[in-house]
């Protein structure tokens, strides 16, 4: 019973101590591997002698085994096939060609600076040929950078794990049976490669099959049944062949997340979350037994050993895999310096040691100890400084993202598109509406008639490279679902939408980073009779820092009346959509909408025509509009070349 107890209590440490770093991590942006090492090895036995993960025997390797398999599932699943199209033959060349350079480069910078056998030392070139998805996946969360870039380093991250692991395995087995030749090893790598990807694909098929004619199923229960059907098949591969479980999880993840279930985004988070569990308790249990002095006797050699993969056989690899792909100089360079190594090298290394130990062959401790400094070295110096190289490389799309695709046809959707239209920013429609669309083209605007859930026309919109994404239709639900969807498959720089203010939605759109533009629960069938009837104005003010809390409950307070509703903010020179939880600043430029029924009680009395026009004037005071002139075609241009405080052109509503 005590025996037990001492186990659990190992597993509690394991999990709180893993959650914490994870929060802490997310706490201060920085890749959360950072601190599972450092949790890890101060619990270990070179620290306060809390954890000793030696005592789980068997359970370890078990724990590390089922782990990986959830991880690589994990990763194969969140891979966007559309963008490794783009840069499919970079990727290829890098799981190939990168995979061999590596091999040989990190052997001979093992041999000679490390002075380790040719044996050992390509085993540990092996280990590190993979790059880490459980750090890539998080440090571009937190580095935002052009979407062929991320595609590669992410797909490189997923696809060259299972390599990395069976190429291992085979150069382990070389050593352990010396006799066997290179045509066995190459045949054990191809038959692994090929086993796993078989029943990888096959299994992952049929699962993507069953889930979609399972209406029976409750989503919760999907997501469990994905789950076994995951480590069923990886227990079926590594049945037939050892080690090809690996590849078959990778595959059977790929081809489930092209499947178009209805349910994929909840059983991606759920994933998700388990591939954040596993990650935080493999990490810290495998940390904690390293022995810190192992990592010390390695000695300046070893040091000298990774810094040479970093910035010598990395980039020979890059330069080489990427060679006729059109990336620019800039863009190579990041790729050359971000290859941090994670959880597979170091789960995999810390089972080689053991068998190594066990069959009586030196150089398992050491091994670990490299490898680990390894991934020391390179989670520390590339993922912490990953930041700055993007910006001093000038890659990061949310610096020079501008523009706007908007979700809705209606005339307060087709009067902001002409805003951002005459501040000479690419603007783009997409309605399903015919008529709608008729008449945003009648106005010189961009449309797409089609569904804002159609990936390939938001493609040809050009999401990729605009600054705002907002989803403005009638439907508030359907503008949530979209600007979702577009977090989730594209991740522009700034989305936003106009949805109900619901606790449940509130929740989902903090996850997501989905805000609510405008106001909350914006009655926009309300401003859009409004605008086709000539009941507004549209108004600008600059906020200035005497009197800023003034001018900020005016405006609040018109807007809890419902009487006027910010469309854009102008600061620092870029223009965006407003949110609902906008924080004004001094010098901040406000464009936005005024309810005026004015014009049309006065076009009854008079019996006018039904001209409507929307006039700019200056916060608090709010100017009488005549309604006797003509609408004026050119009016938004006015507005956005006349200086700030002079605008006072007329704009077609």
């Amino acid at each position: 019973m005590e025996g037990s107890f001492e186990l659990t209590l190992q597993m509690v440490i394991a999990v709180c101590a893993g959650i914490s770093a994870q929060v802490i991590a997310e706490y201060l942006k920085v890749p959360s591997i950072v601190f599972l090492l450092i949790f890890g090895v101060s619990l270990g036995s070179d620290g306060l002698g809390l954890l000793h993960p030696q005592e789980l025997g068997v359970g370890l390797e078990v724990i590390v085994a089922l782990s990986v398999a959830v991880i690589l599932f994990e990763g194969g699943l969140n891979l966007n096939l559309r963008d490794l199209g783009k840069v499919s033959g970079s990727l290829r060349n890098l799981v190939t060609l990168g995979t061999l350079i590596t091999l040989l480069g990190g052997g001979m910078a093992a041999h000679w600076l490390g002075e380790f056998p040719w044996s050992i030392a390509f085993l540990y070139a092996a280990l590190v040929v993979v790059t880490g998805p459980t750090v890539i996946g998080p440090l571009l969360k937190q580095v935002k950078v052009d979407r062929r870039v991320a595609a590669l380093l992410e797909g490189e991250g997923v696809l060259i794990d299972p390599v990395g692991a069976i190429l291992s395995v085979v150069v382990l087995d070389t050593i352990l049976n010396s006799d066997a030749g290179a045509s066995a090893a190459i045949v054990g790598l191809g038959l692994r490669l090929g086993i796993g990807g078989v029943i990888g694909g096959i299994g992952g098929w049929l699962l993507g099959l069953f889930l979609k004619r399972a209406d029976f199923l409750s989503e919760d229960l999907k997501n469990l049944v994905v789950l076994a059907g995951m480590l069923g098949l990886f227990g079926l591969a590594q049945t037939i062949r050892s080690e090809s479980g690996l590849m078959a999880t990778v595959v059977a993840g790929i081809v489930v997340g092209a499947s178009s279930l209805p349910e994929e985004r909840l059983l991606r988070r759920f994933k998700g979350q388990l591939t954040v569990l596993g990650v935080s308790v493999l990490f810290v249990l495998l940390s904690a037994d390293l022995s810190i002095d192992s990592v010390f006797a390695l000695g300046w050699g070893s040091v000298f050993t990774v810094l040479a993969l970093m910035t010598l056989v990395r980039p020979v690899s890059v330069s080489l895999c990427t060679w006729n792909s059109g990336l620019n100089w800039r863009q190579k360079i990041f790729l050359s310096w971000i290859a941090p190594k994670g959880i597979v090298s170091a789960s995999v290394a810390s089972l080689f040691a053991i068998l190594l130990t066990e069959r009586g062959i030196n150089g398992g401790d050491s091994i670990k100890a490299l490898v680990f400094l390894t991934i020391m070295l390179t989670v520390f110096l590339q993922g912490l400084t990953a930041r700055w190289v993007a910006q001093w490389l000038q890659l990061n799309p949310q610096e020079k993202a501008t523009g706007a695709v908007i979700v809705g046809c209606n005339p307060l959707s087709r009067l902001i598109a002409r805003l951002f239209q005459e501040q000479e920013e690419e603007v783009v429609l997409i309605d399903t509406d015919p008529e709608a669309c008729q008449k945003a083209e009648e106005e010189n605007l961009r449309v797409f008639q089609s569904s804002g859930l159609d990936v390939e026309v938001l493609e040809e919109a050009g999401i990729e490279s605009v600054g705002t994404f907002l989803a403005m239709t009638n439907n508030g639900e359907v503008n949530l679902v979209l600007a979702q969807r577009a977090v989730e498959e594209f991740a522009p720089p700034r989305v936003v939408a106009v949805f109900p203010r619901d606790p449940q939605a509130n929740t989902t759109n903090n996850k997501t980073k989905v805000n609510q533009a405008f106001v909350s629960q914006l009655p926009i069938k309300t401003w859009n009779k409004y605008i086709v009837e000539g009941q507004v104005k549209l108004g600008t003010t600059t906020l200035k820092e005497l009197g800023l809390a003034f001018q900020r409950a005016h405006l609040q307070a018109l807007i809890r009346a419902g009487e006027l509703v910010p469309l854009l903010i102008e600061r620092q020179g870029n223009l965006q959509v407003a949110s609902a939880n906008e924080t004004w600043q001094a010098d901040d430029q406000i464009i936005y909408l005024l309810h005026d029924p004015r014009p049309k009680l006065l076009k009854r009395l008079s019996g006018g025509s039904s001209s409507s026009r929307l006039a700019v004037e200056k916060l608090p005071e709010v100017e009488e509009i005549p309604i006797s002139e003509p609408v004026e075609e050119k009016a938004v241009k006015e507005i956005a070349n006349k200086p700030k405080g002079e605008k006072e052109a007329k704009v077609e509503g």
